[in-house]
């Protein structure tokens, strides 16, 4: 017990050394448009990642990873592109970090595909840095962490960090992600898009303790595009047309993220108030919305997130501008509106005011006898 109790105080220490380096990063890289991402291929070289019937995770994730880097290329040629392998090689999680940091990125994407027991198991799930809320989660990070055993010198380099064992995922805990916010967004979207471009089982947007997000200095998210262990998903997954799929769909999200971030650093003082104006007016009596985002800058009228979904307004709340969708007189009518929400935003929920006043949706449903 001593000994899990250092390491988890060298990892504390670890991480409140490396704090400043990552507050110094976010100033420096301010700017008007989103002009470097950092694709990160999974696996490589000695270490193959998941194994299906007839293929290997790090061939079919390098495969996708060029072909949403050449779109991007191709459509986007003010952005710059940043593999941190664009071959079959080993990098280790800690270099995977450093190229995004050492480039000053806007954005990584970390590009993996999953492997479970049960073979009937499919679909595709985004993951953003945090603590796993489930055993699921944790064996996900678990497995995709457990890279770092083929790393020369690993226990020194990850601060005795044992990718198999529950109590060194604590220090996810105590981590704090500046940049959640900003993950989720792009988490969202990539998970919609790649969900609706296919019939693709929608796993959802997930928090766990991966290893190759810990130490990036820029919103961060790792996607999981299937399971080689479905058969039906492998030969999927292994296609052309599946891999450009994928890539199509990863690619449409990434432009529509790149916009949202252009304009959320483009906008006025002018816009923003002309924006809280026309979407922030009171409500008499009790309403129901549905809040499906959170930003910490506020967006302009004209960002997407505005005919994303019907009737959408902003409040500002603890230095985040949360923004809601429909105003409803009672909990039912909401709970309908957040189940066709929960197909664009899955982790959207119900909020409740009274006269423009935030109160618990439970005092509210009090209130209204709902």
């Amino acid at each position: 017990m001593k000994n899990i109790f250092l390491s988890h105080r060298s990892w504390l220490a670890l991480a409140i050394v490396a704090l400043p380096a990552v507050i110094c990063c976010a100033t420096a890289s301010a700017q008007k448009t989103l002009q470097t991402v950092v694709l990160d291929a999974g696996h490589g070289g000695k270490d193959p990642g998941a194994l299906g019937a007839k293929s290997s995770e790090k061939d079919i994730v390098l495969s996708v990873t060029l072909k949403l880097g050449k779109l991007i290329n191709d459509s986007l040629p003010d952005v710059k592109v940043v593999y941190t392998r664009d071959t079959d090689v080993f990098i280790p999680l800690d270099k995977r970090a450093q190229i995004a940091n050492d480039c000053s990125a806007d954005l990584f994407v970390s590009i993996h595909a999953n492997w479970i027991k049960n073979p009937k198991i499919k679909g595709v799930e985004t993951f953003v840095l945090g603590l796993h809320r489930s055993k699921e989660n944790l064996e996900v990070a678990q497995k995709e962490n457990s890279v770092i055993v083929l790393e020369d010198d690993y226990s020194s380099k990850y601060e005795g960090f044992d990718p198999s064992s529950a109590e060194s995922y604590i220090i996810f805990e105590l981590m704090q992600n500046i940049y959640l916010d900003q993950s989720i967004s792009m988490a969202s979207l990539l998970q919609n898009s790649l969900c609706n471009a296919s019939p693709r089982n929608d796993r959802g947007v997930k928090q766990a303790g991966f290893l190759v997000l810990r130490k990036t200095a820029m919103p961060s998210i790792l996607a999981e595009l299937g399971f080689l262990s479905n058969a039906e998903e492998e030969r999927y997954l292994m296609s052309d047309d599946g891999q450009n799929e994928m890539a199509y769909s990863m690619f449409h999200a990434f432009r529509t993220y790149k916009n949202q971030f252009d304009a959320t650093n483009n906008i006025s003082v002018e816009t923003a108030d002309a924006a809280t104006d026309s979407v922030a007016n009171i409500e008499k009596g009790i309403v129901f919305k549905v809040q499906f985002a959170s930003y910490k800058t506020q967006l302009p009228q004209s960002d997407p997130v505005f005919s994303l979904l019907p009737d959408v307004s902003v409040i500002e709340e603890n230095g985040a501008y949360k923004y809601m969708s429909g105003r409803f007189a009672t909990y039912s009518e909401a709970a309908k509106h957040m189940k066709e929400t929960k197909k664009k935003v899955p982790d959207c929920f119900i909020v409740a005011f009274d006269n423009g006043t935030k109160i618990s949706v439970r005092e509210a449903r009090k209130r209204t006898n709902d």
